[in-house]
C-alpha cells in the first residue's frame, strides 16, 4: 500500500496526498478506525515531506474522514463514506440505458458529426473546420479585460447572474446592432450561450401549426439538426450565385404554410454567398406576406474582404417585427467564450429569457463581463482590422490554388473563413474524401448541408482554410485537385 502514489506535476501535492488516501478509504482499503500511519511514517512512505503529510492529515479530518485521538495517532472515521455492496449483488443493478433514451435523444446521437464525422490521421491536413485561428487571439488584451473587470466588480461576477444577461454587454450590443441600421423600436435583446443556444431557444418558444420550417438548402448542420430534433418537417430552396431561388421561395410559400424560414444571408454556410440586396428586399417581402417569422444568422457578417457593405435583414425591415436576428462572435473572435444574442421583438424576447432561465439560469456571466470589457476597451476594432488582413490573405491563397488545381464545376465564396466546391452531378465527393484520406488530407462532404442528406449535394464539398497553414493549403488543395483529375479520368 501507498506504492502506487504517483505524483501529478500542476496540482499541489498536499492536495494529491488527501485524494490518494481519501480514496483509499472510500474503497474500503482502509478500514473504519483503523490506524493510520504516523505523519513521519507517511512522508517517508510516500516520498513527500512531513509538512505535507500534516496538512492533508488536516484536511482529511475536516472532511470527516479521519480523527485524531491525542497521544496516539490518526484513525480512518467510521463515517468516512463507504459503501458496502448488498450480499450476494456484487455485480450491482444493470440498465439498458439503450432501451431507456428517448428519440430526442436518439436523433441527437445519429446527427452528432463529432462522432459520426470524418476520422483523420494525426499530421493530416484539415479543411473541416470553419473556427479562427487561435495564432490571431488577442491574449495580452484578454488577460487585462479580465483583470480590469474583475477589479470592477469581481464578487458580483461569480455569483448568480441574470438569465436575459449581464446588462453593460446588453446595452453594448444594442448600440453594436444600431450601428449595423437596425431600429430598435419595440426591441429588445437576450444573451445566450453561443448561435445554437439561441436557435435552440427560439425554436422551444415558436409555436407550431403547420410543423413546417423552410431554408436555404443547402445551409448550416448545426440549424438542420436542430429544427429536425424539434421535429420540423424542412422544406429546402435552392442556392444560386445571389442568394436563394426566389421563385421556388414564392412557389413553396404559396403551397404550403410554414411556422418559420431560417436564413443566412452574408458568407451563407457553407456555400459563402452574400445573398444580393435585390433578393433581400424581395425574400423579406414574400415571408412577410405569408407571416412567417425569419430567423437570419448573423453568420460571419464581419468578415467582408470585397465589395460594399450588406446590412442585415433586421436592418432592412424598418420598425417591423418579423424577423429575429441571433449573432455570436463566435467565428471573428473567441468561440471558448460561448457568448451570442438574439435580437427581436420585446415580447418574443420576454417569453425566451423565461425559456432560458427554467434551461439554464443565465449565460456564465464571468465570459460576458470579460468580452463586455474586451469590447469597451476598444480591442475589437483593432483585432478585426489583423484578422480580416490575414483570413483575407488566405481566402486569395485558398482561391487561387482550388483555381489553379481543382476541377470543379463552380466555386462561391465571397468571404469568410471558407470555400464551396461543386463537381459535375455525377461526381461522388465522398469517393474523393476517401482517397485524400488515404493520402492525408481531409474536407468536409457538401452532402451534410442538405436538407435531403446523403440524397443532395453528393457532388460538393466545404474548405475550410482559417486554421491551415500556407503551405499546407497549397499542398493539400493540389493533392485533392490531382486526385479529383484522377477519379475523373479513372471513370472516363
Amino acid at each position: 500500500m501507498y506504492s502506487d502514489f504517483k505524483f501529478a506535476d500542476n496540482r499541489p501535492v498536499y492536495i494529491q496526498v488527501k485524494d490518494y488516501m481519501k480514496r483509499l478509504i472510500l474503497k474500503g482499503a482502509l478500514q473504519a478506525n483503523q490506524k493510520l500511519p504516523s505523519t513521519r511514517e507517511l512522508s517517508v512512505l510516500m516520498n513527500v515531506s512531513r509538512n505535507t503529510v500534516l496538512t492533508a492529515y488536516s484536511d482529511l479530518e475536516e472532511e470527516g474522514f479521519i480523527y485524531a485521538l491525542k497521544g496516539k495517532g490518526n484513525y480512518v472515521a467510521s463515517s468516512s463514506g463507504e459503501v458496502k455492496t448488498p450480499a450476494g449483488e456484487e455485480a450491482g443493478h444493470q440498465l439498458d440505458w439503450s432501451q431507456r433514451i428517448n428519440d430526442y435523444a436518439r436523433l441527437a446521437e445519429q446527427e452528432d458529426l463529432m462522432k459520426h464525422g470524418i476520422r483523420a490521421e494525426k499530421g493530416s491536413i484539415l479543411f473541416t473546420s470553419i473556427a479562427p485561428d487561435e495564432k490571431l487571439f488577442d491574449l495580452n488584451n484578454v488577460k487585462r479585460a479580465f483583470l480590469d473587470r474583475m477589479s470592477i466588480e469581481g464578487e458580483v461576477l461569480l455569483n448568480y447572474g441574470y438569465a436575459k444577461g449581464y446588462k453593460p454587454l446588453i446595452d453594448y450590443l444594442l448600440r453594436y446592432m444600431e450601428n449595423k441600421g437596425v431600429d430598435l423600436t419595440g426591441k429588445d435583446l437576450l444573451i445566450t450561450d453561443g448561435f445554437t443556444e439561441g436557435f435552440d431557444l427560439v425554436l422551444t418558444g415558436l409555436g407550431k401549426s403547420s410543423g413546417h420550417a423552410i431554408c436555404e438548402n443547402p445551409t448550416h448542420h448545426t440549424a438542420l439538426k436542430n429544427m429536425r430534433l424539434h421535429q420540423f418537417a424542412i422544406t429546402g430552396i435552392q442556392m444560386e450565385p445571389d442568394g436563394m431561388n426566389l421563385e421556388q421561395l414564392e412557389r413553396e410559400l404559396t403551397a404550403q404554410r410554414f411556422d418559420l424560414a431560417y436564413l443566412v444571408p452574408s458568407y451563407h454556410n457553407p456555400t459563402g454567398i452574400v445573398m444580393s440586396p435585390e433578393k433581400r428586399v424581395e425574400a423579406i417581402r414574400l415571408l412577410g406576406r405569408s407571416q412567417v417569422p425569419i430567423i437570419e444568422d448573423g453568420f460571419n457578417e464581419e468578415l467582408r474582404y470585397s465589395g460594399s457593405h450588406v446590412a442585415p435583414l433586421i436592418a432592412s425591415v424598418g420598425k417591423s417585427n418579423n424577423v429575429i436576428y441571433i449573432g455570436s462572435f463566435s467565428k471573428i473572435l473567441f468561440p471558448g467564450l460561448r457568448v451570442g444574442w438574439v435580437l427581436a421583438d420585446k415580447v418574443l424576447v420576454s417569453y425566451l429569457e423565461s425559456v432560458k432561465r427554467a434551461r439554464s439560469i443565465h449565460t456564465s456571466t464571468l465570459d460576458q463581463s470579460l468580452l463586455y470589457q474586451y469590447l469597451h476597451n476598444g480591442n475589437f476594432e483593432k483585432y478585426l482590422k489583423r484578422a480580416r488582413a490575414e483570413y483575407k490573405r488566405k481566402y486569395e491563397l485558398a482561391l487561387h490554388c482550388c483555381n489553379t488545381y481543382i476541377p470543379f464545376a463552380r466555386l462561391s465564396g465571397d468571404g469568410g473563413l471558407h470555400l464551396f466546391i461543386e463537381f459535375e452531378p455525377s461526381f461522388q465527393a465522398r469517393e474523393l474524401l476517401e482517397a485524400c484520406t488515404e493520402k492525408g488530407v481531409v474536407f468536409t462532404p457538401g452532402d451534410i448541408f442538405y436538407v435531403n442528406g446523403r440524397g443532395q449535394g453528393s457532388h460538393t464539398m466545404r474548405l475550410g482554410f482559417s486554421r491551415v497553414t500556407d503551405e499546407d493549403i497549397v499542398k493539400g488543395i493540389r493533392i485533392i485537385g490531382e486526385t479529383a483529375g484522377a477519379i475523373r479520368q479513372t471513370r472516363g
